[in-house]
């Protein structure tokens, strides 16, 4: 279908009651419009950092609906976040002129648990089953360790998690599972299948078995999979190269019906192999589905010329691409600086003084921002702000739904709507106190587990029995009958006012009311704004799956602020200026992830390079230092090999070089040079091969090699390192 075809079909049919439309369409590139207008049969589009994906996605799917190839529940849209889900629903909706009822459109998680609640029956679930947090992951996990005897120091409880969910994420149940190799691996098989019939007892699924129990009914239940392929006509799917394994799988299986599968993303920033995205899923696509077509975005709406052929120029050393050159129509423009710094201290100066000028000069905090490699670069950045005064914000902090007083709170919720829900129950039942003991609580949890029934029930049949007496047994009959009572209500009282009966009844309102904390009264202000987040819901299950799947708090600020924030953090966001902290050997590649995954580990780091890089529209400076400190120990630090990549065209340096100031410390830290008199850069001398040398940290020894402003020295007593030459001093 063509541009011409579709203005005529709008005209003539009277489709369109939303003239943006046709003006969108209109608007695109020709790669774009290939992209929209390509709806049948399988199609990759490789959408560069600002090329427009979410315009070509929204409108691929505008065009679909508007054209009548299929009705909205005839169309499965999926993407990664709540928030992509939240804008491509708008942006649809304002180009057909109306909301979209019965669409498919959602992240991989909520389309699978529409799924599952549809068919619980079928994996021996009931519908209302609880979605487990991480938190309540790692309870259960060390509740299975303690009764197998599996010692909890030796194993963290965190590390059986990450390993199950590894698991998990390649699609493999715990019969699939290869023999373990490792003795962590051989605790966390150990612990893999009494940790899936424990979910199958409390009714509970944690986030991997969403995708990994819909591949289980979809292989298993042919007649449920044919349903789902028969239905959906159009796949569309975002940010295609994040896929992992799991998720790869599922997609395969549904695009079986009509092969119209359409995935975008790109592989230039699949930076998350650390948490299961297989980059091969989206190389391999040609091959999963032949007679695809590969339309490729490079026009970049973003960027200026200088910062997108240096990200071209760096992202074009990695092997594993299928290749492509971001280019636009702007010209002019900053050059990508690089400047080298002293140490961790002056590089924060450094920034915030180039942040105040900016602002004086009339630039946003809010579009500013510095990006690191590592957490525990952020402090330096911090303090000086506070010494500054500039407002600042650390993107990833502690969010609202994971404060004490909210799990509390929603454990009171979930245990009304799901009774089986035994974490929850374990959570509140001595919360406020009611005088259970340690041996009361420690009867519960051995009686349910060697009748293999939730700790709710466990408790009703204790209850028949003479084993809880007393004040115990008064204090669980009330909770019980409390539980019960609320239950009662969940279809004749609003929603929001039961959500404050229960907190108010159950006595956890008044437990903080009478604590004299100084943290009491935030608290009381947290569960009235988590009950007037539930008023916004149309029931309180709907509520706490909300919950589930987000975990994240909208809570925004009215002030400008500088974001301060990880390089895996800033996908997907821009600014007017970035500044890519941190580019020195040892920090940026980071070491960890080429020990782990060699060659493809250094790719996935040039990748995340490549995604800081194109945050930025209008001004990217790079800093690296010469000395920082790793662990509370000094090191020596030569700059990052991404900057030698950096093509010279596009860049403007500030060298450490023999000839130049540039490094020497205008303004010397006392609490630094008191405790490491660094060495002052040499001026005026040329080195050469076997030159005896000094350096003020590592000590005496001789060049063997020179690589332009790096030395090569073997150190009498440390060994062989690599050194800027600005930082040694030849021997007397």
């Amino acid at each position: 279908m063509t541009v011409a075809q579709i203005n005529y079909m709008a005209l003539d049919t009277q489709d369109i009651t939303n003239p943006g439309f046709l003006e969108q369409v209109n608007s695109l590139n020709p790669a774009q419009r290939q992209a929209v207008e390509l709806t049948e049969g399988p199609l990759l589009v490789l959408a560069g950092a600002g090329t427009g994906k979410t315009r070509v996605l929204t409108t691929r799917l505008a065009l679909i609906l508007l054209s009548r190839r299929a009705w909205p529940s005839q169309v499965l849209a999926v993407t990664f976040t709540n928030k992509a889900a939240h804008e491509m629903r708008e942006r649809v909706a304002s180009l057909i002129g109306g909301p979209v009822e019965g669409l498919w459109l959602g992240t991989f998680h909520s389309i699978c648990v529409r799924i599952l609640r549809r068919h619980a029956e079928l994996l021996k679930l009931q519908s209302s089953f609880t979605i487990l947090d991480t938190d309540d992951q790692l309870r259960l996990i060390k509740q299975i360790m303690k009764a197998e005897e599996i010692d909890d120091k030796k194993f963290p409880p965190r590390v059986i998690a990450s390993i199950i969910s590894r698991w998990k994420d390649r699609a493999l149940l715990p019969e699939k599972v290869s023999p373990p190799g490792s003795a962590f691996e051989k605790a966390a098989f150990h612990v893999y299948g009494l940790y899936q019939d424990r979910l199958k007892v409390l009714n509970a699924v944690d986030f991997g078995d969403l995708i990994l129990l819909c591949l289980k009914l979809f292989t298993e239940h042919s007649d449920v999979l044919a349903q789902y392929t028969t239905q959906f006509h159009y796949i569309l799917v975002d940010e295609y190269q994040d896929t992992n394994v799991a998720q790869y799988l599922w997609l395969r299986l549904l695009a079986q019906g009509s092969g119209n599968i359409c995935c975008v993303g790109d592989d230039d920033q699949s930076i998350y192999g650390w948490r299961g995205a297989e980059v091969g899923n989206i190389l391999r696509f040609e091959k999963d589905f032949p007679g695809a077509t590969i339309v490729r975005l490079e026009q970049n709406y973003r960027s200026n010329a200088h910062i997108l052929g240096a990200a071209s120029g760096l992202i074009a050393q990695n092997a594993s691409r299928f290749g492509k050159t971001l280019w636009t129509e702007q010209t002019g423009g900053e050059k990508v600086r690089i400047h080298g710094i002293w140490d961790g201290e002056e590089e924060a100066r450094f920034i915030g003084d180039e942040v105040e000028s900016l602002h004086r000069k009339g630039q946003s905090l809010n579009e500013m921002a510095i990006l690191v490699r590592a957490g525990f670069q952020t402090r330096e950045f911090e303090e000086r702000f506070i010494t500054l005064g500039v407002p600042y914000r650390v993107i990833g902090g502690p969010r609202f739904y994971e404060r004490l007083e909210i799990r509390d709170a929603l454990a009171y919720m979930r245990i009304v709507v799901q009774p089986y829900d035994s974490l929850a129950f374990e959570r509140i039942v001595n919360t406020p106190k009611r005088g259970l003991g340690t041996s009361t609580l420690q009867t519960l949890h051995q009686y349910a587990r060697m009748e293999q029934i939730s700790l709710t029930e466990a408790t009703v049949r204790l209850l028949e029995t003479d084993e809880l007496r007393g004040k115990a047994q008064a204090a669980l009959q009330g909770l019980l009958y409390d539980i019960s009572r609320w239950r009662k209500q969940l279809d004749t009282t609003r929603h929001g006012e039961l959500a404050r009966l229960i907190l108010d009844e159950s006595g956890y309102t008044a437990m903080w009311q009478a604590d004299k904390s100084p943290e009491a009264p935030g608290r009381l202000e947290n569960l009235k704004e988590l009950v007037n987040a539930i008023d916004e819901f149309e029931s309180l299950p709907l509520f706490l799956e909300h919950v589930s799947l987000v975990m994240e708090n909208a809570k925004g600020t009215s002030s400008e602020t500088v974001s301060v924030m990880t390089l895996h953090s800033a996908k997907g966001l821009e600014f007017n200026t970035v500044f890519l902290t941190g580019w020195e050997e040892g920090i940026f590649p980071h070491p960890r992830a080429m020990g782990e995954k060699g060659e493809a580990g250094l790719e996935e780091e040039r990748r995340l390079a490549y995604v800081g890089l194109t945050r930025a529209r209008e001004r990217s400076i790079i800093t690296f230092a010469a000395n920082r400190r790793v662990h509370n120990q000094w090191q020596s630090s030569s700059p990052s090999r991404f900057i030698e990549e950096l093509p010279a065209e596009h860049v403007e340096h500030l060298r450490l070089t023999n000839q130049s100031h540039a490094f020497i410390r205008r303004t010397p830290s006392p609490k630094l040079e008191a405790k490491e008199p660094l060495a002052l850069p040499l001026i005026g001398k040329e080195f050469h091969v076997n030159q005896r040398i000094f350096h003020i940290k590592f000590g005496y020894g001789h060049i063997t090699a020179i690589e332009g402003d790096k030395l090569e020295i073997d150190f009498d007593h440390t060994g062989t390192k690599k050194v800027m030459k600005g930082f040694v001093k030849g021997a007397e």
